[in-house]
């Protein structure tokens, strides 16, 4: 751990610490390694020296993910290590801990800090940044918790395209057609962008790997949407949303609007309008909420949805109970999707959770705690989003943008892929992926399951031999026989 990082700080469960040295400059702890976190530090240390403040960020995973990407690295046309940018190379100069954020204790200016391994730790700081994000939202139906699987990260959207494919291989030499049926139904819960972006590259996807499949047909393939509203697609205005509609049904992708999943116990499927099929695959995508570690374990004032209550200038503020924000928390700032970021273009309502806006607010948040370092008035944050972009699937894609500007088909697609490879971090992972879709151009996708990446143990700890009497002369006794025949063997 760097040394210049924990100085101040004491095991959480150490009474007798010695007595902490005061800090030569002021100690910036940021909350999180997604969109806000990485380019608030980025931008800190770009425009603070080392001498000027210390920059530590916090988070469980050594990367940041770009999570409009994750549909189509779930769908193998981008390689899943490309649509993450590594915090040990994207951020220079900044000392990163990895872990899970605990508590966050304002008012001592300390926070709690799990790793995967070893005790909890506490890290003190000067300012602290708020940019823990969100995570899936999910509801007490029965079979959920053991059938279905998210989509938030992208080790659940290579988890998902393994599984799909996985189901395809196994159904290919399978003959009992209710089997065959099932394996062959995939299912998708929530129809916003994370859901229907999701739902039309895996569809797209597996499609197209029929080609490589002489026992299944385009055909045999059922993909079915459950949404609770009437449409799809809410971020984009409703004629657009209704031509996606029917473009995805032409695909002969089924969907059941106005209908809630009730049930999907053994991946038997019930919904509230009545219909029932069984599935082996469930993507939950209904929504997201903000990390409840601010609401559980922080002293933090938050709103009825559980997001840090911010001024227009991102400094966290104390909330009223009509809704609006009072005052001022110092020291303290918060973005991104755990944060309700109040929207001045449209008064009464917030900044919506996308990555547009993330990136914007952590700029702007940065440029805030360097004018308060220099006793200069932060900000507010304003932007005019410059619209929508969503993939449907290889070449198809719907957008609006500039609030006049509507394309369908090949040039929203194109649109999606030029907005989004731009504001991927680094240089590097931008080159990686274009690199990636070209090749994909020229010789097709890859399509293979690897399944096994997810336990890769398993097939070892079935081989395994175990001890007749574990501790007892006998296990001990197969054990040398054992290691003996290797031996045996390998001089032979």
């Amino acid at each position: 751990m760097p040394q210049n990082v924990l100085t101040t700080d004491t095991p959480a469960q150490d009474a007798t610490a010695p007595t902490p040295r005061p800090r030569k400059v002021p100690r910036i702890v940021v909350l999180g390694g997604g969109s806000v976190g990485l380019y608030v530090a980025r931008r800190l240390r770009k425009k603070l020296g080392k001498r000027e403040a210390a920059i530590v960020v916090v988070d469980p995973r050594p990367y940041m993910t770009y999570a409009p990407f994750l549909p189509e690295a779930g769908a193998g046309s981008i390689d899943a290590r490309d649509v993450v940018a590594p915090h040990r190379i994207a951020l220079k100069g900044i000392d990163v801990l990895q872990g899970k954020v605990r508590q966050i204790a304002h008012g001592d200016k300390k926070i709690t800090i799990r790793p995967e391994e070893g005790p909890d730790y506490e890290v003190s700081y000067d300012h602290v940044v708020i940019g823990l994000g969100s995570v899936s939202r999910t509801l007490p139906i029965p079979g959920l918790a053991e059938q279905g699987i998210g989509f938030k990260n992208v080790e659940e959207a290579i988890a998902v395209r393994n599984h799909v494919l996985n189901r395809m291989d196994v159904a290919s030499s399978t003959w009992d057609a209710d089997l065959r049926k099932k394996m062959l139904t995939f299912t998708f819960v929530g129809g916003g962008f994370a859901g229907i972006e999701a739902l039309a590259e895996i569809e797209d996807m597996a499609r197209y790997a029929t080609r490589n499949y002489p026992t299944i047909e385009e055909s045999d393939l059922r993909f079915v949407m459950i949404e609770g509203a009437g449409r799809i697609l809410p971020e984009v205005s409703e004629p657009m949303g209704e031509w996606a509609l029917e473009e995805l049904k032409k695909r002969g992708i089924e969907f059941h609007l106005n209908t809630f999943l009730s049930s999907c116990e053994d991946g038997h499927v019930v919904t509230s309008t009545g219909v029932e099929f069984d599935t082996e695959t469930l993507v939950w995508t209904a929504g997201v909420k903000a990390n409840p570690v601010i609401k559980d374990h922080s002293d933090l004032p938050y709103d009825r949805m559980g997001r840090v209550t911010v001024k227009a200038t991102l400094q966290v503020a104390t909330a009223n109970e009509d809704g609006t924000t009072g005052d001022v928390v110092p020291d303290a700032w918060a973005a991104g999707d755990c944060a309700a970021v109040p929207d001045l273009l449209n008064p009464g309502s917030f900044c919506p959770p996308n990555a547009q806006h993330a990136i914007r607010e952590a700029t702007q948040l940065a440029d805030n705690i360097i004018a308060t370092l220099k006793d200069e008035p932060p900000t507010e944050y304003k932007h005019k989003s410059v619209g929508v972009v969503a993939s449907l699937g290889m070449y198809k894609g719907v957008a609006e943008l500039f609030g006049f500007l509507k394309l369908k088909g090949p040039l929203a697609w194109l649109a999606h892929r030029g907005y989004h490879v731009s504001a991927m971090p680094t240089g590097n992972r931008k080159l990686r992926i274009l690199v990636g879709w070209t090749g994909q151009f020229l010789m097709g996708r890859e399509i293979v399951s690897l399944g096994s990446l997810h336990d890769p143990r398993d097939e070892f700890r079935k081989a395994s031999v175990p001890p007749k009497n574990a501790g007892g002369a006998s296990g001990g006794k197969v054990e040398q026989k054992a290691q003996s025949s290797a031996a045996a063997a390998e001089k032979g």
